[in-house]
């Protein structure tokens, strides 16, 4: 697997003249290479976000206590802001429950040096992907999930995505609702797969509803999870046309090819720090 040898800073604040100019300055006047800087200004909100992709080589500041220098700065403009050093490897829990595509995918496109994170376990509620996790040598744990026992079963994931580091999770088509409790746990740090574009065909068999309805497209959508049901800021989105002449089961097969695409480009984009949440949507520098 590759290591990330250059260091993010990732900026959000309100917008004011001089800030692409004194965040540059400083990674210059401390011995910082840019790379590449993409800044965004969203126009009804006078918000200002920035990603910063630089060399920290020759940088005479430990990346450690950037903090403390780069402080004084951050407060006059009084950012938000995180620096994402080189080395780090953000660790990935897997939900998964039956269907295995979406976890599959994740599983080799790690495998293949694709996505830059560790992957420590696999949280199923059914036993069914065991085997997969096996041939992929990844812990599997099974959590049974059922309306008596919901409380006591997402404490249980809760401590063992605590127990092993995960710095995000992935609903890799986990079919459960997550309770408020467990999303407030890790704020934007859930990422799910929804089978459409939002906010169409929600429950189940949605590939049926779609083909009843006689649409023209279907889609898929990542997002992170929050409170509201499948409302929460979207990540990627994709879509496929479909017509008169495909079936039920050719929609649910362009619609698995969908879910795997843009539930792996949502998480390559988290794992390389490409993505700042602005309120209830997403700013992704890709």
């Amino acid at each position: 697997m590759s290591m990330k040898t250059t260091a993010v800073l990732l900026i959000s604040c309100p917008d004011r003249k001089g800030l692409v100019a004194t965040v540059s300055d400083f990674i210059y006047k401390h011995g910082g290479n840019i790379l590449h800087t993409d800044e965004h200004t969203d126009a009804e909100s006078a918000w200002f976000l920035m990603r910063v992709e630089f060399d920290p080589t020759d940088f005479d500041i430990p990346l450690s206590q950037v903090a403390q220098q780069f402080g004084p700065i951050a407060q006059k403009f009084d950012m938000d802001w995180r620096l994402a050093q080189p080395g780090e490897r953000k660790k990935m829990a897997i939900l998964v429950s039956k269907y295995d595509h979406c976890a599959v995918d994740l599983l080799y496109r790690h495998k293949v040096g694709e996505l830059n994170c560790d992957i420590p376990l696999i949280i199923s509620n059914h036993a069914d992907n065991q085997p997969i996790a096996d041939f992929y040598q990844i812990p599997f744990f099974v959590v049974p999930v059922s309306k008596e026992n919901k409380r006591e079963a997402e404490q249980k994931q809760i401590a063992l995505i605590r127990e092993h580091d995960a710095d995000f999770t992935v609903l890799a088509r986990y079919m459960q609702v997550l309770s408020n409790e467990f999303v407030a746990t890790f704020p934007h740090r859930i990422i799910n797969i929804h089978h459409s574009f939002l906010p169409a065909f929600v429950g189940a068999d949605p590939y049926r509803q779609a083909y009843e309805r006689g649409v023209k497209i279907i889609g898929a959508t990542a997002h992170y999870v929050t409170a509201d049901l499948d409302q929460g800021p979207i990540i990627s989105q994709d879509t496929a046309h479909v017509s008169h002449s495909d079936e039920i089961d050719d929609l649910r097969r362009l619609g698995r090819d969908l879910e795997r695409q843009v539930l792996a480009r949502a998480v390559r984009w988290h794992v390389e720090d490409r993505i700042i949440v602005d309120g209830n949507k997403t700013i992704v520098f890709d």
